[in-house]
């Protein structure tokens, strides 16, 4: 039930991630598209959109399925995606206001 519980989270992390950074390099791309190098950021931003939920996504998401296979608790299906999606908002959230740019 682990098991299944991760991939879980882990896709809706995954997706979740993928549409946001999919809108983000449109708008980039639409942007700069006349730039002579500002238009492959966008490319930047869909390889970040895949490289960190396969990274930081899956650990996470293996750390909360491990909480709840320990406690006993059962994860309904809205669960699953609020795990997975509000991993994507706090990146996000992180991602603008710079705070570990701070730290």
């Amino acid at each position: 039930m682990g098991l299944k519980m991760w991939y879980n989270v882990f896709l809706w992390a995954m997706f979740s991630s993928i549409f946001i950074h999919s809108v983000a390099a449109i708008i980039a791309f639409l942007t700069l598209r006349k730039h002579a190098v500002g238009r492959f950021y966008s490319i930047i931003i869909l390889l970040m959109g895949v490289v960190t939920p396969l990274t930081t996504g899956a650990v996470t998401s293996a750390v909360v399925s491990f909480v709840y296979e320990n406690s006993g608790l059962v994860m309904a299906r809205w669960h699953v995606a609020l795990w997975g999606v509000g991993q994507t908002f706090c990146g996000a959230c992180f991602g603008f206001t710079r705070i570990l740019a701070v730290l």
